[in-house]
């Protein structure tokens, strides 16, 4: 009887291989507040959740209370306002269309009252380059840049926990509670590593996987395993990839 590979039992999605709902607070969006008004809302804390890399802060507009993700700088009992009318300052939530262009920006809506889908991880930010007619253009840290509807909001400024990373961890228990948190399996082991009947790499007393490393895009599950339908693969790929960053 064959046994299902590792790459296959995560695919297959168990609890092994998922985030954990333990520790977690409340999910990071906009409130459903009326976009023709500007409401003002004060931070009252700010709260570290499991498996967010970035600090979400508990803010209080009226009788609702939201999380938001938090922007570096903002502090406790600090006002921030959500609105069209709202001051170009870090923590305020504004439109696309009343945001100045060559602004910083961070939890941005990738559709109207999706909450904010766009730069949300801790340091990230977001700039918005220019607009157009058809909506706003604006770039993101990979340099990609993406067209958005003018109505869809933004938070000014650059998110907080920048400097999350270079902290070590030190120890491999603190790796471990880390990649449980975040849903990451730890440890992972190479497949040239694993034996013949855990990986199709694996087996014999050599660290090699002894046979192509390139599979096909219709090979059978088990076998799917490599680089996948690679076009072209050792050091001539390596070379091409630096020529096209030179050019």
């Amino acid at each position: 009887m064959g046994k299902r590979i590792l790459v296959q039992r995560r695919g297959d999605g168990g609890m092994r291989y998922r985030s954990h709902n333990k520790g977690k607070i409340a999910p990071a969006s906009y409130p459903f507040l009326d976009p023709s008004n500007t409401t003002s809302g004060i931070v009252k804390d700010l709260l570290h959740e499991r498996g967010r890399s970035v600090p979400l802060a508990k803010v209080v507009f009226g009788n609702k209370t939201s999380y938001l993700p938090a922007v570096h700088g903002l502090k406790v009992n600090q006002e921030i306002s959500i609105g069209s009318n709202s001051e170009i300052q870090n923590g305020n939530i504004l439109p696309l269309s009343d945001i100045p262009e060559g602004t910083s920006i961070c939890n941005i809506e990738r559709t109207y009252g999706d909450g904010g889908k766009i730069a949300k991880s801790a340091g990230t930010s977001a700039l918005l380059y220019s607009k157009t007619s058809s909506g706003s253009i604006v770039r993101l840290r990979s340099g990609k840049s993406i067209l958005i509807q003018q109505n869809c909001r933004a938070t000014i400024g650059a998110l907080a926990g920048a400097g999350f990373k270079e902290k070590p961890f030190l120890k491999a228990g603190n790796k471990a509670h880390y990649a449980k948190a975040y849903g990451i399996l730890h440890p992972k082991v190479r497949g040239v590593a694993m034996g013949s009947h855990y990986h199709p790499f694996g087996g014999g007393r050599h660290q090699s996987p002894h046979q192509s490393t390139s599979t096909s895009r219709n090979a059978p599950p088990g076998r799917k395993v490599g680089s996948i339908a690679a076009s072209k693969t050792g050091p001539g790929r390596a070379r091409r990839k630096s020529r096209i960053a030179e050019v």
